[in-house]
């Protein structure tokens, strides 16, 4: 299939180059150039606008954020403008569920397809085609694209013939990733402070009680203090606490623990600290305790 994809990133690189790897024909457009010459040595075209990412059956979005994704849709020759009546934009990127919704009417609007497909896992998963798809929209349009979820991840999750279903999934997950680290942090500055080891700790946990992948991977990242490089910060985990916390006000939700969360990521961003892997809110635990300061 002749595939554009945008945003390469920590996440979109891998998953462009597993397309590539898929034998898909995939161009490739990020705002830094530098991060095109990888996909390209591995067989991706070079794009050097984002209409010429759109001119194939399919193209993909992996954005950081709601304004990132706006400004690549909507913006003068971008992929509303230029992508073919019944092309498709599968959104990757972790967005807003009001956007989705803008986003499913616009390109019905103009002929097109739009299918929303966040996904779960870190960067190592998206570059061992390891990640769990989240998809969402109309049967006619999700059918065609089996293939290509099949090379970016383990297993596909069909949810909604409503695209923003599928993001409102993916930022409830993202919600109780981050449930998982403040409780982890809150539990080893317990332990701590009676002088148990955090790393035994941690082992015991990740070994009987809480052995799924969550607990074990930002467990140990929490135990060893390992929050640098990010696979993903704590500003964007901030960004989508907010983003749940609005789709529960649309809905006439409370979520208390995720307007505590949202304190957390502000406590952390406000200390300077935004750019460290999201796990880093645990250490506000510790300072509460006495124990430490923030990362």
């Amino acid at each position: 299939m002749k595939i554009g994809f945008i945003g390469l990133g920590k996440m979109g690189s891998g998953m462009a180059a597993n397309l590539v790897h898929a034998g898909h024909r995939v161009t490739v457009y990020n705002r830094s150039p530098a991060k095109v010459e990888a996909l390209v040595e591995q067989g991706a075209t070079r794009a050097s606008t984002v209409a010429e990412a759109c001119r194939g059956d399919v193209v993909f979005t992996m954005l950081a954020d709601d304004t990132a994704v706006e400004d690549v849709v909507f913006g003068a020759d971008g992929i509303l403008a230029a992508l073919s009546r019944g092309a498709t934009h599968i959104s990757s990127s972790t967005i807003s569920v009001a956007l989705s919704q803008r986003l499913t009417a616009a390109h019905r609007d103009a002929g097109q397809r739009y299918v929303a497909a966040p996904v779960f896992g870190r960067p190592e998963a998206a570059a061992a085609a390891k990640l769990f798809v989240v998809a969402a929209g109309a049967p006619q349009a999700l059918e065609p694209l089996t293939s290509l979820f099949d090379a970016i991840g383990q297993r596909t999750f069909v949810v909604s013939g409503q695209p923003a279903a599928a993001n409102l999934v993916k930022l409830s997950g993202n919600f109780m990733l981050a449930s998982v680290i403040e409780s982890i942090g809150e539990a080893v500055a317990l332990v701590g402070k009676a002088g148990v080891d955090p790393l035994q700790y941690v082992d015991i946990l990740t070994s009987t009680l809480f052995s799924a992948p969550a607990y074990q991977t930002y467990g140990g990242l929490i135990a060893r203090r390992e929050f640098e490089p990010a696979g993903f910060t704590a500003t964007l985990g901030l960004k989508d606490i907010q983003l749940v916390l609005a789709a529960a006000e649309e809905l006439a939700v409370p979520l208390p623990v995720a307007s505590l969360l949202r304190d957390r990521f502000l406590a952390l961003q406000a200390g300077g600290a935004g750019h460290l892997d999201w796990s880093a809110i645990a250490t506000l635990a510790g300072r509460d305790a006495g124990l430490n300061h923030p990362a």
